[in-house]
């Protein structure tokens, strides 16, 4: 089924066999983690492997043949570049090198992509400034936004993501993943946040609900990551039919952590939902993306077709 993917880090993506070659080890996705720390840490020793600008080209091509595989016609991959920039001693090259191996991914598997700048609720508000720096000289730059700790407040940020709106930048959050009802409210406040990243546990607040329906705030939501994470005990225990009969606008993902396709699959097989359902949600992501309105009008003809076929 043609897709739009919206909620996928590109570090998480990176292929069991391409972590090898790097002298890593791929993470076991049996067990959930037993803290959202345990996972970062291990996702920050997978950041590390990554240290030339081939690396860089190399996971984000990769990214856009498994994505193409799975009948994903746009995705927009968010990627931690000022990190990167710091840790490798080269501001501009992380970016420069992934946004290099995304093009030469669109071109040999036809699938239109763009970037998402995040940025860890736990670094200084001057690493996303630069962030926002990086994000100037790159059209395929579309948003910035705050992922990691949700203990710690959007605040800080609020400065940075009103200069993002004034640059024509979109700003998307992570929120109601690890944290309330509250670090919702607050990405959509103080954080001026379009789409909320999981939003898992608004259900939590009634008055939320609404305001999210009222508004339209499309969610992102990430049901194998959110038990990956210990977040929920189990798929068949996953919130995602009482966000859906709430009547919010809701999008599947993967966070990385499962391929899209697998995402569908699950949904179909655990909560009963029929190709019609499955081509909602495939509506839904196309609607609540930054892709251009006439791509947009081209991925619901094609999730039509398939629909009728």
């Amino acid at each position: 089924m043609p897709k739009a993917h919206l909620h996928t880090h590109l570090e998480s993506t990176i292929r069991p066999g391409t972590l090898r070659e790097l002298g890593g080890q791929p993470p076991a996705q049996d067990r959930p983690f037993t803290s959202f720390r345990e996972f970062a840490d291990q996702r920050a020793i997978m950041r590390a492997l990554l240290v030339d600008r081939q690396h860089f080209r190399r996971i984000a091509e990769e990214f856009c043949q498994d994505e193409a595989a799975q009948g994903v016609r746009y995705a927009e991959v968010t990627f931690t570049a000022a990190a990167h920039g710091e840790r490798v001693g080269d501001p501009d090259m992380p970016l420069e090198a992934v946004l290099e191996g995304l093009a030469a991914g669109a071109e040999r598997y036809g699938i239109q992509t763009r970037v998402i700048l995040d940025h860890s609720r736990r670094r200084p508000v001057e690493r996303l400034w630069r962030s926002l720096a990086l994000a100037a000289g790159h059209p395929q730059v579309i948003a910035v936004g705050l992922a990691g700790d949700e203990s710690y407040p959007a605040a800080p940020f609020a400065e940075v993501f009103v200069a993002a709106r004034d640059r024509g930048l979109h700003v998307v959050h992570h929120a109601g993943e690890t944290a309330g009802p509250a670090s919702i409210r607050e990405a959509l406040t103080r954080g001026h946040a379009e789409r909320i990243g999981h939003g898992i546990r608004a259900l939590e607040d009634p008055h939320l609900v609404a305001e999210l329906r009222a508004r339209r705030v499309p969610l992102e939501v990430c049901p194998f990551s959110n038990v990956l994470l210990g977040l929920v005990p189990s798929l068949a225990g996953h919130p995602l039919p009482h966000l859906v009969d709430a009547g919010l606008t809701v999008t599947l993902n993967t966070d990385g952590e499962t391929p899209l396709a697998a995402e569908y699959q699950r949904a179909r097989e655990i909560f009963r939902y029929s190709d019609t359902d499955l081509a909602g949600f495939a509506r839904a992501s196309v609607a609540a993306s930054f892709a251009p309105a006439q791509l947009k009008t081209q991925l619901d003809a094609e999730i039509d077709r398939w629909l009728a076929s």
